[in-house]
């Protein structure tokens, strides 16, 4: 397994991963439409100063991650997701510490995330990461999200 900067040939598998633990395990019946960043990838991460990886085995997609920047002090971790048979052989926690690495390098200070409200997993990992749960009306800057039953966490880095 390694992971390596988005390039467009795994376009399709991005989407697919994404759609099918949204949709199919999460049940949060997310369209692709709603999520018009997974269209152009290069230009809604990497030109405006953010990144976005994926965990490739065998030369397949197994997993995902992406920090979009806001401004020089914040950033929005998004799209973190790991297929399910790679779940509890840390892919996760080795897409976490390259996002990590990379958003302390940038100079990043704030991280904000949204999580589906029935992602209980997902919560624990970030709580355990550092972050912290926080109200909609306690988020600093502007910040748009597709799910309105999401739960927000920061971490102050």
């Amino acid at each position: 397994m390694e992971i390596i900067q988005y390039r467009d040939k795994y376009k399709d598998e991005v989407i697919q991963l994404i759609l099918h633990i949204q949709n199919d395990e999460a049940k949060i019946n997310m369209p692709l439409e709603g999520q018009p960043d997974l269209l152009d990838i290069p230009a809604c991460y990497m030109k405006q100063g953010g990144n976005f990886w994926v965990a490739i085995d065998n030369g397949h997609v197994i997993g995902t991650i992406a920090l979009m920047r806001i401004n020089d002090e914040w950033s929005v971790m998004k799209k973190f997701f790991v297929r399910a048979d790679y779940r509890s052989q840390k892919v996760g926690l080795a897409l976490y510490s390259r996002l990590l690495d990379f958003a302390n390098a940038k100079g990043f200070r704030h991280m904000i995330l949204d999580t589906p409200s029935v992602a209980k997993k997902a919560h624990s990992f970030y709580e355990r990461a550092g972050f912290r749960r926080i109200s909609k009306s306690a988020l600093a800057i502007e910040y748009d999200y597709l799910d309105r039953d999401s739960i927000i966490f920061q971490l102050d880095l």
